[in-house]
């Protein structure tokens, strides 16, 4: 008897900060648990691409992440995306963090 594997799909993460007062400095202050986590999963092929969004002002201040995830589910990337230092230390704003089906119309690297 052969196993099915299903075969992965696209995911696009938008992951805004919360604008409240200090979550800037909070985000720095989580970062390199974020970034090992992270560096793991590009590793392993999850995460596609990933970066910070930046403020469209002169400042250029990190606001949020943005991520393409390979998964088999939209589940599975909740998964992730809630096990990440961001999430469970308050970073990312949960009420504004959209998870959708993405197809690429250009190669992904």
């Amino acid at each position: 008897m052969s196993t099915v594997t299903a075969t992965p799909q696209r995911f696009i993460v938008y992951a805004p900060d919360k604008t409240e007062e200090g979550t800037f400095q909070h985000r720095l202050s989580v970062r390199p648990d974020h970034v090992k986590t992270f560096k793991q999963h590009v590793e392993n092929g999850v995460i596609r691409v990933g970066g910070i969004l930046l403020s469209p002002d002169a400042e250029k201040k990190m606001i949020g992440s943005m991520l393409i995830v390979e998964a088999e589910s939209i589940d599975e990337v909740r998964k992730i995306v809630e096990a990440d230092i961001y999430y469970t230390a308050g970073v990312w704003d949960r009420e504004k963090m959209v998870i959708l089906p993405f197809q690429a119309a250009t190669p992904i690297p």
